[in-house]
């Protein structure tokens, strides 16, 4: 009964301690190739902020019709 615990246990630590190393923090250049790729446009700024204990890139698009959106792309992914 003992050992069937701390078997299940190690796994659960296994799979956590995968999840935590396979989640890294992408680029600038990176957030903002998957913000063009969403909306396409023309990049006016990028801004670095953090929410919460996350970190998202702000980024600010003139799209090709002559609006301008704003996408946020998580750091982390």
């Amino acid at each position: 009964m003992r050992t069937n615990r701390n078997r299940r246990l190690l796994l659960f630590c296994a799979v956590l301690a995968a999840t935590v190393a396979h989640a890294r923090e992408i680029s600038v250049q990176e957030a903002v190739a998957q913000a063009q790729q969403e909306v396409g446009g023309k990049v006016l700024s990028v801004q670095a902020l953090n929410v919460g204990k996350r970190k998202v890139y702000r980024i600010k698009i003139l799209t090709r019709d002559g609006q301008v959106r704003i996408v946020q792309v998580q750091a982390e992914q």
